[in-house]
C-alpha cells in the first residue's frame, strides 16, 4: 500500500507553473485564437461574443432553438444545446472543443455563462502549460525533430447523463495532453424548473452522509481486489461532503465520483460507486 500513497503524492506534488494563474487570466482577457467552426479563425472574445447572441436567439425564438439544437434533451421550453464545437490546429498544439448551453430560463443562461467562462478558461490554461512545456523541452535539449512528435492536445467536450422533462444531469470535461495528463471534470446536476443545483440530499434525504459512506464502503470492500482502493489512514475515502463530485443516472440514482489517485491507484482512473 507505501506504493499507492506515494503513486498519489507524486500525482498531487505535480509541479504548476509559477504564475501560471496570473497568465491564464491574462490569455482570457487578450483572447486566443480558436475556430469558430472547423478551421475559421476567430479570437475567444469574438467566440464569447456569438455565444451570446445565439443564446439571445434561442430565447427569442422557438423556430431558431429547434433548428440550432444538436440534441434537444428536455421536454418543454428546456434545451441542452452544442453552441460551440471547433478544431484548431498548428504546429505545436491540436484545440478540440464540444461546449454546451442551457437554454429556457434566466436560471438555465446564467448556469451556460458559468459554461462560457470554464471553458474559456480551460482553454488558455491548456495552451498555456503547452507553452510552458514547449519552453521547457527546447531549454533541456530538445529539437524541432522532436518536439513535431508530440501529439499535445487540449480538449474540452460534454456528456449528458440524464434527463427529465425538467431536470438534466452533464459533465464538462477537459484535458491537456503533454507529457503528463492534465483532467479536470466539472458536474452539473439542474432542477431547471426550479432554478437551482440538485444536491446528494435532495436526492437521498436527511442522512444521505451516511448513505453514501456505507455504500462506498461495502462496495470497496466487495471489490475483486479491495487493496486497489487507499486506506483511510493512508488518505483514502474518509466521507463524501458537500463538495463531492456526482452525476444522476438513468435510473435516478446518483453517482458518486472520484478523480484518479484520490481513493485509488492512478490505473483505475476516475473511480465511480453508484448510490441505490
Amino acid at each position: 500500500m507505501n506504493e499507492f500513497k506515494e503513486a498519489r503524492e507524486n500525482y498531487d506534488a505535480t509541479p504548476i507553473p509559477e504564475e501560471l494563474d496570473q497568465r491564464v487570466q491574462a490569455g482570457i482577457r487578450q483572447g486566443r485564437k480558436n475556430h469558430r467552426g472547423r478551421y475559421v479563425r476567430r479570437t475567444l472574445g469574438t467566440a464569447a461574443a456569438c455565444f451570446v447572441v445565439v443564446l439571445g436567439a434561442l430565447n427569442l425564438s422557438p423556430a431558431v432553438a429547434a433548428a440550432a439544437a444538436d440534441i434537444p434533451v428536455l421536454g418543454g421550453l428546456f434545451q441542452v444545446l452544442t453552441v460551440r464545437d471547433f478544431t484548431d490546429a498548428d504546429s505545436d498544439r491540436t484545440v478540440e472543443v464540444e461546449q454546451p448551453a442551457v437554454t429556457g430560463s434566466d436560471y438555465a443562461d446564467a448556469v451556460s455563462a458559468r459554461i462560457q467562462e470554464k471553458v474559456d478558461e480551460k482553454i488558455a490554461e491548456g495552451e498555456q502549460l503547452i507553452a510552458d512545456y514547449k519552453e521547457a523541452y527546447f531549454a533541456t535539449g530538445g529539437t524541432e525533430e522532436g518536439w513535431a512528435q508530440h501529439d499535445n492536445k487540449v480538449t474540452v467536450t460534454y456528456d449528458i447523463k440524464s434527463q427529465t422533462d425538467t431536470t438534466v444531469s452533464f459533465v464538462v470535461s477537459s484535458a491537456v495532453s503533454i507529457a503528463n495528463a492534465y483532467q479536470e471534470q466539472t458536474y452539473y446536476n439542474l432542477d431547471l424548473a426550479a432554478g437551482r443545483e440538485l444536491t446528494l440530499q435532495d436526492l437521498l434525504g436527511a442522512d444521505w452522509v451516511n448513505i453514501c459512506n456505507a455504500a462506498i464502503r461495502a462496495q470497496m470492500a466487495a471489490a475483486e481486489d479491495p487493496t486497489v482502493y487507499f486506506d483511510e489512514s493512508a488518505g483514502g475515502f474518509a466521507t463524501v461532503d458537500e463538495a463531492t463530485s456526482f452525476y444522476i443516472n438513468e435510473s435516478g440514482n446518483p453517482v458518486v465520483v472520484f478523480p484518479p489517485y484520490t481513493v485509488a491507484i492512478g490505473a483505475l482512473g476516475t473511480v465511480e460507486f453508484e448510490i441505490v
